[in-house]
């Protein structure tokens, strides 16, 4: 499936560790931009459904993509009158850099896991070492747990910021 949640919790549980130098949003953003490629592919019935974005070099420019669309986003939000949803206009190019590469180098990584037609490392190698690396039931679960602890530390953080502010 294109586009899933579960590559978020990885990205939730980075954010929550070091939410100033990653970018959450960042981090979807990449994931969403990579996804493009197999909702694509599917919809041609194109084989392979995850090809040149779903290995670690197209995934490097699908975070670019993100990182220029964000500083061409913010240069224009002022002249346009963008809003400002989830404070992104806040956000340094830094931590959307930091954000989008953790995003789309895990989406290789988890995508290459579970799905055969991958070739992360092309095009210097069509192999895939990762693929069964652990179950998918266990690459669920660990990316739901990442995402609800990411999600809990942020909700906690975010009280304690309430409570000390006057």
């Amino acid at each position: 499936m294109p586009v899933t949640p579960f590559h978020f919790g990885p990205g939730a549980a980075l954010h929550a560790v070091a939410p100033r130098q990653v970018s959450f949003l960042g981090f979807c953003a990449a994931n969403v931009l990579i996804d493009c490629e197999s909702l694509y592919n599917l919809v041609q019935r194109n084989y392979p459904v995850h090809a040149f974005f779903h290995t670690y070099v197209g995934a490097s420019l699908m975070a670019l993509v993100a990182i220029l669309l964000f500083v061409a986003a913010r240069r224009l939000a002022d002249r346009i009158s963008l809003p400002d949803l989830f404070r992104w206009k806040s956000l340094s190019v830094t931590s959307v850099t930091v954000g989008a590469l953790l995003g789309a180098w895990s989406h290789v990584l988890l995508d290459s896991i579970m799905h055969a037609d991958i070739r992360p490392l092309a095009p210097f190698s069509s192999a895939n070492a990762f693929l069964h690396l652990v179950s998918l039931d266990m690459l669920h679960l660990a990316c739901l747990v990442l995402g609800g602890l990411g999600l809990l530390v942020v909700l906690l953080r975010s009280r304690s910021e309430k409570k000390n502010s006057p």
